[in-house]
């Protein structure tokens, strides 16, 4: 799976590449910067290759194995540590292979991670990123493959960032690292590969500030993560029969951009919400409710959301297929919200 990592980071001018790429970039780029940061967690330095998906290979050659630290297989001393080497000056990158695998440090992330500026009455900061990976595609079974990012947005004190392409991955990753709080970084597994414009060295996306993909008039799509490029995909499908739809790529799921979302459904009248994670108590509630709340005589029609069941992911193929929106659905749906029927 890590092939393709080889040697990131050198290239005099990269035109483009891919999230596993440009996620190395970042932290290459980042530890050549400062020195106060690292990496940790399981299998991430070479003799391990660099992670299941390759994301750190070659930086414990290049930075040595103080900075790049493969760890037992304890999530919950890998976040701990983490945050201890926060408090004495470090910046850590903790990866926890995947993101079903939180669950297991949810007394570090929650209890400590995220509360420990506030208990200190704002003398502590932990300045750490928690780096993880999910996404259904590819018959991981339903303990590898959940999107959790309502859990920790609900969670005062986290940061969570979802990049649905190359250069804002490498963007948010360089973000994430330098701010004072912690930040949840979700990748996506199965668009690891996808390829994308590659952003400059030292390119930044702010925390908290959404994108707007694509430019339209008669519908707004809010997502994020893998799920972007299936409302890209609908994209085409949608301006068939003759819908236009405002695509606002989110990119941080907390704190989420209300500006930028409000300001394209005041434009389009209509907004719908796309995401994997199962549809009840997900990010499309808390969206779809201030959306409501805000611009409720504006609205042309309600908010509508996509999302996956109350299910476990399945590990068929088939029903793994038809578990999480896809864009065939997402089209019909705006289809529908625009022209009724």
């Amino acid at each position: 799976m890590s092939e393709g990592a080889g040697t990131i980071g050198k290239e005099a001018k990269l035109e483009k590449n891919n999230v596993i790429q440009a996620v190395n970039r970042a932290l290459t780029d980042a530890m050549e910067a400062d020195d106060r940061v690292l990496i940790l967690g399981e299998d991430v330095a070479d003799p391990e290759e660099g992670g299941i998906a390759g994301i750190t290979k070659g930086l414990s050659t290049r930075f040595g194995e103080r900075r790049v630290r493969s760890t037992p297989i304890s999530e919950q001393a890998i976040v701990g540590a983490a945050i201890g080497a926060s408090l004495i000056g470090w910046k850590p990158v903790a990866e926890i292979m995947l993101m079903n695998f939180t669950t297991v440090a949810m007394d570090m992330i929650v209890n400590h991670a995220a509360k420990l500026r506030y208990m200190s009455g704002g003398q502590t900061n932990v300045p750490i990123v928690i780096r993880t990976m999910t996404g259904s595609g590819f018959s991981s079974g339903g303990q590898h493959s959940d999107y959790f990012e309502a859990w920790f947005a609900h969670t005062a004190g986290m940061k969570v960032v979802a990049p649905s392409n190359p250069a804002d991955a490498y963007g948010m990753m360089r973000e994430a690292i330098d701010d004072p709080d912690p930040v949840l970084f979700i990748e996506n597994l199965p668009s690891y590969w996808v390829q994308g414009p590659a952003a400059e060295k030292g390119h930044r996306v702010p925390i908290g500030k959404a994108n707007v993909s694509m430019a339209g008039t008669d519908v707004t799509i809010v997502s994020y993560s893998r799920v972007l490029n299936e409302v890209l995909a609908a994209q085409a499908m949608m301006a068939e029969a003759g819908v236009s739809a405002e695509i606002v790529d989110l990119r941080t799921i907390a704190p989420w951009d209300q500006q930028a979302v409000l300001k394209s459904v005041r434009k389009t009248g209509r907004c719908l919400v796309v995401h994997e994670a199962v549809k009840p108590f997900g990010v499309g509630a808390e969206i779809a409710a201030v959306v409501q709340k805000e611009l409720f005589g504006l609205l042309k029609a309600p908010v509508e959301r996509l999302g996956a069941p109350l299910a476990s992911v399945p590990f068929s193929r088939p029903l793994e297929e038809a578990f999480a929106p896809r864009a065939q659905e997402i089209a019909r749906t705006a289809i529908l919200m625009v022209k009724g029927g």
